[in-house]
């Protein structure tokens, strides 16, 4: 059945609602070779599950690494595991939660803002400060550089891209090395004069021995700052738009807020921030019956998991209700994502307090979005109270 469904996740009409050809590509098509992109695109739940878990698809060589530095996104075992484990102990469960209390002053400040106007662009004035303040503050990064943090994140999101022309390469390249030379200064900084903050915690491994080099020092700090925020700020956007956009749904969060942890839970499977991960395999590997050849790179479709029939009844409608929710917005296997513990949190609070705050909120114009594809999000978000 190859190529009865023809997918260019770049056309307009897909990119503006995927979700009717990604069913399609999981009746017809679960494992399509896409000839002008030159890789695989895995539709089916189980199929995305067992590529996101299986060791024979590697992440080292996924995508555009020298843009995003020796990241923890692009890295296989051992080198990830004990990078992984430098940082994982600051974004547990415990940790985060008590993390709540500031969140929630954060929070409370943005919608303090926005109340005495009656309006917020929603993206720009809380979807995008809100994460940013808090990973800012966790880093121990000064919080008057977040507008250029979201610059630098906004061109860096363009590096996971199938396709990018070349005039945005330069943008992202440049991105990054401005991003580069910034925590460089930092990194220095904490050397002189260490604080309580990650970025300290983090200089202090690299100075009490060879676990971690100044490269690798400086790409963690880099992908925290931008992975921090800019995935949580699409979840947000998405989030407030999927409940504005069924009344029904909204009215049951608003009357049941004990729902809000199973609620963000849907929203991460519903709206699927990240709609793809890309892999490349390092064996010979058989996935729903076609057979995948070393080095052939494959993007496993997070977004067309998290709508499969066979594993989430009725999944194209909002449940905030919906358990089991075995969702793939944070992953699978040894690269789930390490900041989803801060995510489910900060998503929770600034939902919550919305809508508790504006009993009476609503769209005042046009949602717009973003033009990138793996990471899906809003550009702008006007709302009114």
């Amino acid at each position: 059945m190859a190529e009865v469904v023809r997918f260019n996740p770049l056309h307009p009409r897909i990119h503006a609602d995927p979700y009717p050809t990604y069913r399609l590509m999981q009746e017809r098509d679960r494992v399509h070779w896409h000839d002008a992109l030159g890789l695989w695109f895995v539709s089916r739940h189980a199929d995305v599950t067992a590529v996101l878990r299986d060791g024979r698809f590697s992440s080292a060589e996924a995508l555009r690494t020298r843009e995003l530095g020796e990241s923890l996104l692009f890295t296989d075992p051992p080198d990830h595991t004990r990078l992984r484990a430098l940082v994982s102990r600051a974004f547990t469960s415990r940790v985060v939660e008590g993390l709540r209390p500031r969140i929630e002053a954060i929070v409370e400040q943005l919608l303090s803002r926005a109340a005495s106007r009656g309006t917020i662009e929603f993206v720009s004035e809380f979807a995008y400060p809100l994460p940013v303040t808090v990973i800012a503050e966790l880093l121990g990064v000064p919080l008057e550089d977040h507008d250029r943090f979201r610059t630098w994140a906004a061109d860096l999101a363009y590096a996971v891209e199938p396709v990018v022309p070349e005039d945005i390469l330069q943008r992202v390249r440049a991105a990054s090395n401005a991003l580069t030379a910034y925590l460089s200064e930092i990194v220095d900084e904490r050397r002189r004069e260490p604080g309580a903050d990650l970025i300290s915690g983090l200089v202090a491994v690299e100075e009490h021995g060879d676990t971690l080099s100044t490269s690798e020092l400086l790409s963690l700090c880099q992908l925290l700052l931008v992975a921090g925020h800019l995935t949580t700020a699409n979840l947000l956007g998405g989030a407030v738009l999927a409940l504005l956009e069924d009344t029904e749904q909204l009215a049951r969060v608003r009357s049941e807020p004990h729902l809000i942890e199973t609620a963000v839970e849907e929203l991460l499977r519903f709206t699927s921030p990240t709609q793809f991960i890309g892999r490349r395999a390092v064996d010979d590997v058989e996935v729903g019956g076609r057979r995948i050849e070393p080095g052939q790179m494959v993007a496993a479709m997070v977004g067309a998991a998290n709508r499969d029939r066979e594993v989430f009844t009725d999944p194209g409608r909002l449940d905030l209700a919906r358990h089991p929710n075995p969702h793939l917005a944070f992953g699978r296997g040894i690269h789930f994502c390490l900041g989803a513990p801060l995510a489910r949190v900060e998503a929770q609070v600034a939902i919550s307090a919305l809508l508790e705050r504006f009993p009476r909120l609503r769209l005042a114009g046009q949602p717009e979005l973003q033009p990138t594809v793996v990471l899906r999000g809003l550009r702008r978000l006007p709302l009114a109270f």
